[in-house]
Order: C-alpha cells, then sequence, then structure tokens
C-alpha cells in the first residue's frame, strides 16, 4: 500500500510537472527527473510508462516529450496519494479542533479507529508519538489522556520552530529553478491571493493553507527530525488558531499578507531577504499563539 501511495503521488507531481509545459517540449533525463520528483528511479520509470501509455508523453527521436496537456481526470485523487499516517494526523487534528478538547479529556484510541477508518495499531503509532512531548498521557488501560498545553510549554516549542523553520526557509531558496517546489509554492500563493479577496466568507478555510505552506517550506530540509518536529506544530499551533476565536478574520487576513511577503522573499532566493521575513511572520505567529494559550483552561 505504501509503496502504491508514493507512486500514486509521484504521478500527480509529474503531471503538474508537465502542466507548465508546451506540446513537443523534451522532458528531462530520468536523473533529473529523480531530484525533481524526489523519488527513486524505479518509480520514476513506472511513472512515464504510464504516462506514455495515456498519451500524454511519447517517444519521438529517442527522447521523451509532451504530447498534451494534463487534464482533471488524469490525476489520482488526492485521497489515494496519501499515506495512512498522514491520514491519521489530519483527522486527528480535525477531531481536536471541532471537540474544543481540555486538559484531562480522555482519548480513546479504537473509537478514534473507528472514526478515522484505520488500523487501532495506525493511531496507536501516532499518539505515541506525542507522549514523548507531554501532550498526552498513556494510561494503564490502553487509553490516552490530553493534557493540555502551557505558556512554558509554548515558549520552548516556539524557540524551536525558529530555529528550524528559518533553516529550513533558506534551504528552500537554495532548490535549483526546476525543482517541483517553486510550483508548488506559486500554487499556495494563488491560494493565499483567492483567500484574501474573499477573507469574510472563507477565513476558516486559513488554517489547512498555513499547514501546508509551512509544510512545503519545512520539506526542504530534507532533515527527518524536523519532519517530525513539525507534526508537534502542526497540531498545537492549529488548534489554538481555532481556540482563540475573538479577532479570528483579522488575524488570519494579516497572517496572509505575512505570508506573502515571507513567500515573495522565498521567491527572490535571496538568503537575508528570507531569513528576514521569516523571523518577522514567526514573531508575529509566537504573539497569536501566547494570546491563544492565555484564553485556554489550564
Amino acid at each position: 500500500m505504501k509503496g502504491n501511495t508514493v507512486y500514486k503521488k509521484t504521478f500527480n507531481r509529474m503531471l503538474d510537472h508537465l502542466a507548465a509545459r508546451d506540446s513537443g517540449e523534451p522532458l528531462e533525463s530520468e536523473l533529473i527527473l529523480e531530484d525533481i520528483l524526489e523519488a527513486s528511479r524505479t518509480t520514476v520509470r513506472k511513472v512515464l510508462r504510464e504516462l506514455q501509455a495515456r498519451q500524454v508523453i511519447r517517444v519521438l527521436g529517442g527522447r521523451r516529450v509532451a504530447l498534451r496537456q494534463p487534464r482533471e481526470g488524469d490525476f489520482f485523487p488526492r485521497a489515494e496519494t496519501v499515506s495512512t499516517a498522514a491520514r491519521v494526523e489530519k483527522a486527528f487534528m480535525e477531531w481536536m479542533l471541532r471537540g474544543d478538547r481540555r486538559a484531562g479529556d480522555y482519548v480513546n484510541g479504537l473509537d478514534l479507529a473507528r472514526q478515522f477508518g484505520v488500523s487501532t495499531n495506525a493511531v496507536r503509532e501516532y499518539l505515541n508519538r506525542f507522549s514523548r512531548f507531554g501532550l498526552i498521557e498513556r494510561r494503564a488501560n490502553s487509553g490516552w489522556t490530553f493534557r493540555g498545553f502551557t505558556k512554558d510549554f509554548a515558549l520552548e516549542l516556539f524557540e524551536v520552530r525558529e530555529l528550524f523553520e528559518t533553516r529550513s526557509a533558506i534551504a528552500f531558496a537554495r532548490q535549483p529553478k526546476g525543482a517541483l517546489a517553486w510550483q508548488n509554492l506559486r500554487r499556495i500563493e494563488q491560494e493565499h491571493r483567492h483567500l484574501l479577496l474573499d477573507i469574510a466568507n472563507r477565513y476558516h478555510d486559513f488554517s489547512d493553507l498555513d499547514e501546508r505552506f509551512h509544510r512545503l517550506v519545512n520539506d526542504a530540509s530534507q532533515n527527518r527530525f524536523i519532519f517530525d518536529f513539525y507534526d508537534i506544530i502542526s497540531l498545537i499551533f492549529h488548534y489554538h488558531y481555532q481556540w482563540n476565536k475573538g479577532d479570528e478574520q483579522q488575524r488570519n487576513a494579516v497572517a496572509i499578507e505575512e505570508h506573502l511577503d515571507y513567500i515573495g522573499a522565498l521567491l527572490s532566493r535571496d538568503p537575508e531577504k528570507v531569513e528576514r521575513a521569516c523571523k518577522r511572520h514567526l514573531a508575529s505567529a509566537r504573539q497569536t499563539l501566547l494570546a491563544s494559550v492565555g484564553q485556554s483552561s489550564p
């Protein structure tokens, strides 16, 4: 299942890559595509064979060339490109946000597995990761207790976040021009602009966009410890963004503007601009987090 998910995700990435090409334009070599798609040669070759079978590309004069623009029906559904771990993470965050969970709440792993449509082992593995940070405490009866967040915890967390994300942002700016991440960044930039135009009606949509933007930046680090740490970041920040409802629309509009400045700095590929924009946005996010922690129950 994991290999199938990787293949489908790589296939969709390749379609995104082809979307920026004209008909008849030659493709990069398999070696270069491995770097662009962040996939093994075996997976890349399997993707190329399928694209040729679907007549999206063809071999001409010994080289693969784009035959037509990808269509919506060419893409695999997003649900089929997401790993079980990622599905559990997203489902758990939504469960936390919609339920307004408080310190001391009981977390039943079996019930969550049923709600999420995954195995109890998948839920257990996910919750065990959070127990290391003291957010969730394991109970003797195979359940967990949600322990909540404190101001001290938030300050410690933010110190690490700034170190990790600043490093990741600079790594992002140093990626080659042909890297798929630049296309993803442009797409997210447009999503920010569209959301800002309809912020009065869609300000609740910012949480998901915020998570995807920062994850894209942090993925550039190619550091497994940063990847693991960002799961904690996602849970805490988006939990508290939702908790503090008082000025949510205005706060999200400001954050979108900060994101656009941040994205502009990344696109400039200037390390100094990137670092300034990153730290400026994180300083604002830090104040938001601290304010929301102050409103949450002890």
